[in-house]
C-alpha cells in the first residue's frame, strides 16, 4: 500500500513538473502583446493643433468622421461685466447669476469630409448648415479650405429666414496653433428692414487657436463686417480651453452674445460691455 502511494505521489509530481514546464515554453513561445490597431478612420484621431469643429463661435476646418455625432453647448451671460460697481458684480457671482443665452448643437458625419450642423439658441434662432472638405493639411495639402451653406430663421425657422454662403480656410502654424480667415455672406440680416438700408452682410472672420500646452489653448477671434448691413461694433472673443479625451471646456469673454453666423452679423453690444461665457464640446467617436 505505502509503495502503490509513493508510487502515484511521484507521478503526480513528475505530471506537474511537466505542465509547469509545458506552461513557461509557451509563454517564451507567444508573440508579445500587440499594441492595439489605429483608427481605420484619419478623421476620428485627435487633432493637437485643431481639438474642436469651433473657435468661440466662428467654425474651423476639422473634419468631421463619418457617420459620427458630435454636440456643444454654448452659453453666454447677460449681465455685462462693466454694468455696476465692483461690489455689485461680486455680489452677482461676475455675472452667474444673470440670465443667459444657451446654444445646443448637433453636429453629423453625413459623409468622408461632410458635416451637417444644426445649432439652436434660446430665443429661439435656428442655424441649418453643411460643411464641405476641399483641402486638409493633415492629408498633405499646403492650407485647409472649407465651403459651407445654410440656413438661419427666428422663431424655429418660421420667420425672418436667411441664406448662409461662406468659405473657410486655415493654416497651421508649425506646433503652435492655427489662424483662421473666413469670408462668408449672410443674407437678410437687417430685421427692421427700413427703405434705403443694406438688408445682407458680408463678414470676415478672422481667428487664431494656440496651444500653449499639450491640452491647453488660448482661442481668439473677430467678425468686422466688410459691406452691406453692419450695426454697432464687431463682436470680439477671446477665451481659454481644456481638452481630455473627447471632452472640451472653454471659458470665453465677448464684447456680444451671438453664436450664430447671423448673430455675428449683427455685431457685438459695444466695447466697453463684455461677458463672460463657455462652451461645452463632447465627440462621440
Amino acid at each position: 500500500m505505502r509503495g502503490t502511494l509513493t508510487l502515484a505521489r511521484r507521478a503526480c509530481a513528475l505530471l506537474m513538473l511537466v505542465l509547469v514546464s509545458t506552461a513557461a515554453a509557451s509563454a517564451q513561445d507567444a508573440p508579445p502583446p500587440q499594441p492595439p490597431p489605429e483608427r481605420a478612420d484619419p478623421d476620428a484621431r485627435i487633432d493637437p493643433l485643431e481639438p474642436e469643429f469651433n473657435l468661440a463661435a466662428l467654425p474651423t476646418t476639422l473634419r468631421m468622421p463619418a457617420h459620427k455625432l458630435a454636440f456643444r453647448v454654448t452659453h453666454r451671460f447677460s449681465r455685462s461685466l462693466g454694468q455696476g460697481d465692483f461690489g455689485s458684480l461680486v455680489s452677482d457671482l461676475f455675472g452667474f447669476d444673470s440670465g443667459a443665452q444657451i446654444g445646443l448643437e448637433l453636429r453629423y458625419g453625413l459623409l468622408p469630409g461632410t458635416q451637417v450642423v444644426v445649432h439652436r439658441t434660446s430665443d429661439r434662432e435656428i442655424q441649418l448648415t453643411a460643411q464641405q472638405s476641399l483641402l486638409s493639411e493633415r492629408r498633405g495639402r499646403p492650407f485647409g479650405l472649407d465651403v459651407l451653406g445654410g440656413i438661419d430663421g427666428d422663431n424655429n425657422l418660421r420667420q425672418q429666414r436667411r441664406g448662409i454662403i461662406g468659405a473657410v480656410v486655415s493654416k497651421r502654424v508649425s506646433r503652435f496653433g492655427a489662424i483662421y480667415a473666413e469670408p462668408i455672406w449672410i443674407g437678410n440680416t437687417n430685421r427692421q428692414d427700413l427703405p434705403g438700408t443694406d438688408n445682407d452682410t458680408l463678414l470676415l472672420g478672422l481667428g487664431a487657436r494656440l496651444r500653449v500646452r499639450p491640452s491647453l489653448y488660448l482661442v481668439g477671434e473677430i467678425t468686422p463686417r466688410l459691406s452691406g448691413y453692419d450695426p454697432g461694433e464687431s463682436q470680439v472673443s477671446f477665451g481659454i480651453e481644456g481638452r481630455t479625451g473627447g471632452h472640451l471646456f472653454q471659458l470665453n469673454f465677448s464684447n456680444g452674445t451671438g453664436t450664430t453666423l447671423n448673430q455675428l452679423a449683427g455685431g457685438g453690444v459695444g466695447n466697453e460691455n463684455w461677458f463672460i461665457g463657455f462652451n461645452i464640446a463632447r465627440k462621440f467617436f
